[in-house]
């Protein structure tokens, strides 16, 4: 799958960020969709991820040691490189940098799809532990990677699926995880230097919206309010919306209906002098 695909200068640059356990590929249908709108359209790996799925699940050493620092500062080079701020759309992982970058004040709006959680928000249920459980469970798991097997992977990310329909997913999309993420992330409260830490009350953060599946068990819809309340605080919109009957999958049946409103939002919101 390309990296990029332009389209007329009319439409939007959409920047579309990956999350935990996948790759670009895992956008290639929002992708296809929104160049075909006329949008340009750039999907870019986490630095080192670059290689088709089943290369990384051969050989996953470029998800060892893989930290949040790092791939913050690989998507502000690449925001920094581009001729107007762009829509950024996150899923997971890519949800919270989507969170991070619009912080620094970057982008023209954002949406976070299924987020982590910036420092801050103290709402851990017992099914947003139980899927970091494979990096967490293990403090000697910090530097390496962290896989699911197809059983886990049905458990927390395509729960609404069935499972033969699962494992064509994993098939085409898993890839392992990188531990590190997991232990910046969820012991971020604990650390008074932690790198996912935004200013909730940021003026020069771009417009943000937070939104979830019902039946997402690894950003539930109380994870995903208790991040609102806590953005709410900046003066720029910020809104949350919940899809009943969705997993963490972006690509379940019924995405389309996703992937339209949260752009048609995003673009409604847009800071075009961000």
């Amino acid at each position: 799958m390309s990296s990029t695909a332009s389209g007329p200068a009319r439409g939007e640059t959409v920047l579309l960020i990956h999350g935990m356990w996948m790759t670009p590929l895992s956008w290639e249908h929002w992708a296809s969709r929104y160049t075909g709108q006329g949008h340009n359209v750039i999907v870019p790996a986490w630095p080192g991820l670059e290689a088709e799925p089943e290369q990384l699940r051969r050989d996953p050493s470029p998800l060892r040691n893989l930290d949040i620092r790092d791939v913050i500062a690989h998507y502000e080079k690449i925001i920094g490189g581009l001729d107007r701020p762009p829509i950024i759309i996150g899923h997971s992982f890519g949800g919270l940098f989507a969170q991070l970058l619009l912080d620094r004040g970057l982008g023209a709006a954002g949406v976070a799809l299924g987020t982590g959680a910036p420092k801050g928000v103290l709402r851990l249920p017992l099914s947003t532990l139980r899927a970091a459980w494979p990096a967490l469970g293990k403090p000697t798991n910090l530097k390496k990677e962290a896989p699911l097997t197809p059983k886990q992977f049905h458990w927390c990310f395509t729960n609404s699926l069935s499972r033969e329909d699962s494992d064509a997913v994993y098939e085409r999309y898993y890839i392992p995880g990188s531990a590190r993420p997991f232990f910046q992330a969820g012991f971020a409260n604990f650390n008074p230097k932690a790198v996912t830490k935004v200013d909730y009350k940021n003026s020069a953060r771009p417009p943000l919206l937070l939104a979830t599946g019902t039946e997402d068990r690894i950003c539930p819809p109380a994870v995903s309010k208790a991040n609102f309340k806590k953005q709410r605080h900046a003066p720029s919109a910020t809104e949350h919306k919940e899809y009943p009957g969705r997993c963490h999958f972006p690509g379940q049946d019924g995405w389309e209906e996703v992937a339209d409103f949260v752009l048609s939002w995003a673009t409604g919101h847009a800071n075009r002098s961000a």
